[in-house]
């Protein structure tokens, strides 16, 4: 996901334009709808993207939900909003839900030192006498980072493919490995941070833990590993018996064999080139899978969250989950004029742009994702697709259809 992610920063650039335009505030709710799909519709008609879904929430449901385009297009099927697909690093936002949750059950503490629950050793040999934290896990600022063979040993092949015609690299170091070659996550972490391990290369930086802000995947899916040893529950069963079946998220899910396959949307590399189904051994950090109704139920509970109102947190535990943990010290470098940012601070596992827009972006192969709302307005967004894009064409559609969210999104609520 890493590699993705200055695809998404290119992109949210963007933002700091679009986001001064006024939005509508008195069309007719229903007029409003039509006159949302249509302009929806017209930017699908631009071929960009092979697929997309898209959602508008507050704190009390839905307020619009479409899709766009094909799931499939050598099958010619339909893109719904109940159309799921892996969402990348908005899966993270879970990962903080889970934390939390963990700590309310007595589980863990988020000041915990790790090596209090894992079977391994980690820490940072720049620095060997400092206990990395949980905490810092959650706000990626344990000294963690991705290393090349996150990237090369993580994507795997989903079994029993038709592999004639799709694209087995997509770019440089990270590859589809063969689905037999699939390790424990256990295992995958060890080789990656242990001092014994055989892929434990540049997998820290050279910062104190605590002390500055680097996004990590690793870390992610390690503070998800540590909630499978403080439960002694699998990350994926832990939040679906505490997220997802509360908040009757039926569509959703971790693995492709607990989903529906034939929902599942094929992802493109471009318009015209299809990819193989993927997973991830590394699953916490990018691999939930989802619908745009779906995830607007998640989106809608963090909104209750946030307001005191929440339905799997608790009102303290929402407090710390939309706590700003960092402050300017921490970062080397903050990008202040892209509004909906996820890295200008953190919460736990959740994002703040400058402006006070939060939630989180998301990139992988095929995938591009947006997840956000802003408390003073009361609504969010969601943004999901199936193609990858990497010229100025592309970009500028996306973002036309993410302004056109918030261009109606008053009309709506």
């Amino acid at each position: 996901m890493k590699i993705y992610l200055f695809t998404l920063l290119w992109m949210i650039s963007a933002l700091s334009c679009s986001d001064s335009k006024k939005t509508f505030s008195s069309t007719p709710v229903h007029s409003a709808k039509d006159s949302l799909t249509t302009e929806l519709q017209q930017l699908y008609e631009l071929r960009y993207f092979n697929g997309f879904s898209v959602s508008i929430v507050n704190e009390n449901g839905t307020l619009y939900e479409n899709g766009f385009g094909y799931s499939d297009i050598k099958n010619n099927k339909k893109y719904t909003e109940k159309t799921i697909q892996n969402i990348a690093s908005i899966s993270k936002t879970l990962v903080g839900i889970a934390l939390l949750k963990a700590q309310e059950l007595g589980k863990l503490n988020l000041d915990d030192p790790i090596e209090k629950y894992l079977p391994f050793d980690v820490f940072n040999p720049n620095f060997s006498d400092q206990k990395i934290t949980i905490r810092q896990l959650a706000t990626h600022t344990s000294s963690i980072i991705d290393n090349e063979f996150y990237l090369s040993k993580n994507y795997f092949l989903y079994p029993h493919q038709n592999l004639k015609g799709v694209k087995l690299m997509f770019e440089e170091m990270q590859i589809f490995n063969p689905a037999d070659s699939v390790i424990p996550l256990s295992s995958f972490l060890e080789n990656l941070l242990s001092k014994q391990g055989k892929w434990n290369t540049g997998s820290y930086t050279q910062y104190c833990p605590g002390k500055i802000y680097e996004y990590s995947n690793t870390g992610t899916t390690l503070a998800a590993f540590t909630i499978e040893q403080a439960t002694q529950m699998s990350f994926h069963e832990f939040v679906k018996q505490y997220i997802l079946e509360p908040l009757e998220m039926n569509q959703s899910g971790w693995r492709i064999k607990d989903i529906q396959l034939s929902d599942y949307s094929r992802l493109y590399e471009n318009p015209k080139s299809v990819l193989p189904f993927y997973e991830m051994i590394t699953y916490p950090d990018g691999g939930f899978i989802t619908s745009a109704h779906d995830l607007g139920i998640f989106l809608s509970e963090l909104m209750k969250g946030y307001y005191g109102n929440g339905k799997i947190l608790s009102p303290e535990s929402y407090s710390e989950y939309y706590k700003q943990q960092l402050s300017a010290q921490n970062f080397i470098e903050r990008n202040e004029r892209n509004p909906s940012s996820d890295s200008y601070n953190t919460g736990i596992f959740i994002g703040f742009g400058y402006t006070g827009y939060i939630g989180h972006t998301g990139g992988d192969p095929g995938v591009s994702s947006m997840m956000f709302f802003h408390p003073k307005t009361q609504t969010g967004r969601i943004f999901i697709t199936n193609t990858n894009f990497t010229d100025k064409g592309g970009n500028d559609t996306f973002y036309k259809i993410w302004d056109t969210l918030k261009k109606y999104q008053s009309s709506l609520n």
